[in-house]
């Protein structure tokens, strides 16, 4: 299992401990879930912090 499954997974596993249930559950699941995967793609170098908040390395000022 590398990076990327285990910050998902984590994140389900965090996500679904800290909510009781229903619909606001799933969606904070969810949001916790995506958080994960994309820091275990940040360690897993498959992703880069410049990706997100939109200042690739290519891009002039």
């Amino acid at each position: 299992m590398n990076a990327t499954q285990t910050g998902l997974l984590a994140g389900l596993i965090l996500g679904t401990a800290g909510v009781v249930g229903g619909f606001t559950g799933f969606l904070i699941a969810l949001v916790v879930g995506a958080i994960g995967l994309v820091i275990g793609r940040v360690l897993d170098g498959e992703l880069e912090i410049g990706d997100i908040l939109g200042r690739g390395r290519g891009r002039d000022r």
